[in-house]
């Protein structure tokens, strides 16, 4: 397909990395549409094992160009640590990545109103990674954030960061008690970094254009997950951007009719980090513990992940507003062990059974699992390399998978390494 756009289909983490750099092997260029810093996708390749924040899993392949749209809030330090830790591992990247002039940049109040933001306020943290996301997000909606465009004159972008410390050392000082910062010393350090970024910077969607118009095949990268979404998801424990389909559009300066196609990227259970429901969520009591079954820690904080069942009223919600056309299911081999395993059907609400995934979130919070209760298969699959190879009672549990959502799977994830893949 020339133009796909790769999901997460739950609340984020669940493999994208590895898929996107699997389907970047036939790909000439991929994307990158929404998010910061705070996503981390992590692809091994032959022992060695790469975790990318902001740089498209594509940049993996050598024949590979990858951007990052203006839908991505860019945070140039973290960029740039990313860009060199690349670098030492002989990965070119000059003439193979290039960064939006419309993207939003980081900058160091927004990380400082993040983090004590929410260290302030215990009862009502969001869970978010400090990494001052959200304030780049509400400064850009706010019509106040600065463009790596900006960086290209001195002048405005001196008068602009003085405007937003105005606003920001009062909320800062007056609020959380931090000391003010100082206007020269951003603008010294971001002028330092604007010329290690110079050579990266160009206008993608033109970019893109031009390449779709040539007849290259586009990959479309996500970070988080549907749930997460800022419209869509568990409001408002949520990212503050849209990692949906739609973003797609947006964060790259694409149109709607660009698109062929798109894949959601699940996992054959369910995880979340952070505050918020996660109806399928698995009890300590329980014995079983997929955290560490499938080393299910944060790739960018190293903080636990919560763990459940299969949640199919989130994966038809996933279906629904992003429009996929199949799976890519992954981690399957994490369930390798278990004696039986659950799928989650429906939800039960005051006694009534229900389908839809709930906007309210106090609803959510008092719904109720409806599982189906499959036998496990108790056997290796981390070898296995076709479909029909599979275990008769794995290959059971994906056609219920498929069933259920009425979405066929087409790849299946067997272990973090590129060859540990099933193409159906």
């Amino acid at each position: 397909m020339p133009v796909q756009i790769i999901v997460g289909a739950q609340w984020g983490d669940e493999g994208k990395g590895k898929i996107i750099d699997y389907l970047s092997e036939h790909a000439d260029l991929v994307a990158r549409y929404q998010g910061g810093a705070n996503a981390g996708h992590t692809v091994a390749i032959g022992g060695e094992r790469y975790v990318l924040h902001l740089i498209p899993s594509g940049i993996l392949h050598p024949h590979t160009t990858c951007y990052l749209g203006n839908g991505v809030v860019i945070d140039p330090v973290a960029l740039l640590q990313e860009i060199e830790l690349l670098t030492k591992k002989d990965i070119v990247l000059k003439g193979r990545l290039f960064i939006s002039h419309r993207a939003h940049l980081v900058m160091p109040y927004h990380k400082l109103l993040d983090q004590s933001r929410e260290l302030a306020d215990e009862q009502h943290k969001i869970g978010t990674t400090g990494r001052g996301i959200g304030p780049a997000y509400v400064d850009k909606v706010h019509r106040m954030g600065i463009r790596i465009v900006d960086l290209l004159d001195e002048t405005t972008l001196r008068e602009k960061i003085i405007h937003n410390l105005e606003e920001k050392n009062a909320i800062l000082s007056a609020l959380y008690g931090q000391s003010p910062l100082e206007a020269e010393a951003i603008l010294h350090e971001y002028r330092e970094l604007d010329e290690q970024l110079d050579p990266y910077i160009t206008d993608v969607s033109r970019a893109l254009h031009l390449g779709i118009a040539s007849g290259k095949s586009v990959l479309c990268e996500g970070a988080q997950g549907t749930l997460l979404d800022i419209d869509l998801g568990t409001y408002p424990y949520v990212t503050s951007s849209s990692p949906t389909s739609g973003g797609a559009c947006t964060g790259l300066g694409l149109g709607p009719t660009q698109i062929d196609r798109v894949l959601g990227v699940i996992k054959a259970y369910t995880t979340r980090v952070g505050m918020g429901p996660l109806p399928t969520e698995i009890s300590p009591e329980s014995g079983i513990d997929l955290r560490t079954l499938g080393a299910e820690y944060g790739a960018t904080t190293g903080r636990p992940r919560r763990c459940g069942w299969f949640d199919a009223v989130v994966a038809n919600y996933a279906v629904q507003v992003n429009g996929i056309a199949a799976w890519a299911v992954t981690k399957l081999d994490v369930l390798d062990t278990l004696a039986e395993i659950k799928i989650c059907v429906a939800y039960r609400y005051r006694g009534k059974e229900i389908k839809t995934f709930p906007a309210d979130l106090a609803m959510l919070e008092q719904c109720e699992p409806v599982y189906e209760t499959l036998p496990g298969w108790q056997e290796s699959t981390a070898a296995v390399r076709t479909f029909n190879a599979l275990p008769a009672r794995a290959q059971q549990y994906l056609r219920m998978l498929t069933e259920i959502t009425q979405t066929p799977i087409e790849i299946i994830s067997v272990g973090p390494n590129r060859e540990q893949t099933i193409f159906c």
